[in-house]
């Protein structure tokens, strides 16, 4: 074997490792959510005679199973799952309509938003999420130089969203609808595309949104009630003023836990929509810091995951972090924003925490996929380190063995005047010289590893 051959050998070896932080505010939310779940569902599963920890058993199946997705994802190359990125948003077509498909679709308090899956129903729009952000990525990546000089690659992901947009207003979901269209632009900003020309496609479509969210008697009564939730406490204002209750009798550090009285039947969605109410009764004002600070770390540390391999030039992990980091940040705000009565009232679960099967798989496998970044991005830099002629730290993945060293050795060929040898460029960033020829380990290094300088 020549020298360039075993040095790709060498280079392929080498692992990466998890980002500690996010497996671990991740881990965190689960667990706060498995214990909340059990504590403020206890009396609306005896009131249906299902047995009392009948959600939290079933909150724990669906965190397993998400669980096993998340390992899945994570033990996929975002190459793969990038490859497979531009059908995902048919994808998304297909779920939005199957729940308009009779026998296929289910009506639940006269919202069709359930696929029929026999054994239980799946909330269509919390998978549309996950495959959004990745199609999004993986268009972002392919259009990037289209995105910010043409106004036809900057519409097209719009006019796509604004087609779910309308499909999910028919089931009626004006929430999500909203929180897609967010998503969508925050991305697309983050993306590089121009701001002056995203400016007219939001002056149009706010007062569009305007229109739509006063258009229903239901929606305008949730938009005006939240302001005095007081002047209709029996009707309208039923769940802001219950959850205001709750939150105040929290005060300081709470009540203790299970000793909150506004989940004994008082409170709607307790253990689903409004479970920060009950957080905030049981564990008071340090415990909404406490979840608030989780997600806030956990939003941050995607970001900076998302900017680091952007700056690699690993551009498809950078537009998913991204994206994941503004669908729990935009979520988790709205939620926490609903609970505490400064936002009108909406039906989004708090991600991770509340119960709810759909939400519980999907954010689990984002949380999969947003690891799976974090360990490519390392494997990079360890890579790019090698190529350096340093000696990168060798993951738990890659043990040694006769071919692969535990301290590969550094690269041997043209060396500098004072004896170091000079590092390959990766193949996506321009060489500052010709090459004079194509070797094998040119072929075989990942070309998304960037970052040299």
């Amino acid at each position: 074997m020549n020298e360039s051959a075993r040095q790709a050998t060498r280079i392929d070896a080498i692992g990466g490792r998890f980002d500690g932080w996010l497996l671990a505010i991740a881990c965190a939310l689960g667990c706060v959510g498995v214990v909340m779940v059990g504590s403020a569902s206890i009396a609306i599963a005896v009131d249906y005679g299902v047995g009392p920890f009948h959600y939290l058993v079933r909150h724990g199946m669906f965190l397993a199973l998400g669980t096993a997705l998340a390992v899945w994802v994570m033990r996929t190359e975002l190459k793969t799952i990038e490859h497979h990125g531009q059908w995902l948003l048919l994808g998304c077509f297909a779920l939005l309509i199957a729940v308009f498909v009779p026998g296929l679709g289910s009506e639940v308090n006269g919202a069709r938003r359930w696929v029929n899956l026999g054994v239980s129903g799946f909330q269509a729009v919390e998978a549309v999420k996950l495959l959004l952000i990745v199609w999004l990525a993986s268009y972002l990546k392919r259009y990037s130089d289209e995105v910010t000089a043409t106004w036809k690659a900057m519409l097209k992901p719009i006019g796509a969203v604004l087609v779910m947009v309308a499909l999910l207003l028919a089931q009626p979901d004006f929430g999500s609808a909203s929180l897609l269209l967010a998503i969508t632009g925050g991305m697309l900003v983050l993306g590089g595309v121009n701001m002056p020309r995203m400016f007219g496609p939001m002056l149009l479509l706010l007062p569009v949104l305007a229109v739509i969210a006063i258009a229903e008697p239901y929606r305008m009564r949730r938009l005006t009630s939240f302001l005095d939730p007081w002047a209709d406490p029996f009707n309208a204002g039923y769940q802001l003023t219950n959850a205001l209750m709750a939150v105040g009798r929290g005060e300081w550090f709470g009540v203790g836990l299970g000793g909150s009285v506004q989940k004994l039947s008082y409170l709607p969605e307790a253990h689903t929509d409004f479970i920060l109410a009950v957080i905030a009764e049981e564990f008071g004002f340090f415990g909404v810091c406490v979840v608030i600070a989780l997600f806030a770390g956990l939003v941050g540390r995607a970001l900076w995951l998302g900017l680091q391999c952007v700056r690699m030039r690993r551009h498809f992990a950078g537009y998913c972090a991204f994206g994941i980091a503004l669908w729990v940040g935009l979520q988790s705000f709205v939620s926490i924003g609903v609970n505490l009565g400064l936002l009108p009232t909406k039906g989004l679960t708090l991600p991770l925490i509340s119960s709810g099967g759909s939400s519980a798989l999907m954010t689990c496998m984002a949380m999969g996929l947003l690891l799976r970044v974090s360990y490519e991005l390392d494997r990079a830099r360890r890579q790019v380190a090698l190529l350096r002629g340093e000696t990168p730290p060798v993951a738990a993945s890659a043990p040694a063995t006769a071919d692969t060293p535990a301290a590969p050795a550094p690269l041997r060929g043209r060396k500098r005047r004072d004896g170091n040898p000079v590092a390959e460029p990766a193949l996506d960033m321009p060489a500052p010289v010709a090459s004079r020829g194509t070797s094998r380990l040119r072929q075989r290094v990942e070309p998304t590893l960037g970052g040299l300088a």
